[in-house]
């Protein structure tokens, strides 16, 4: 049986800590920044877990 690859796409946006924990950067910071106030642009990029829902799809994709 051939080996699973990794889906590239999720490969980018989720990371897998340490402790084996996944966590994915928020949404709303690529572009339009300067409309938004610097405490929000601090909130928005700082990562934040996956939700219960989808870690064991996102577990899956990453091949883990």
């Amino acid at each position: 049986m051939p080996k699973q690859k990794t889906h590239k796409g999720a490969a980018s946006r989720f990371k897998v800590t340490g402790s084996g924990k996944l966590r994915h950067r928020k949404m709303g910071m690529n572009h339009f920044l300067g409309k938004k106030s610097s405490s929000r642009k601090r909130r928005l990029s700082a990562t934040e877990p996956v939700s219960a829902a989808d870690t064991k799809r996102v577990r899956r994709m990453l091949g883990r």
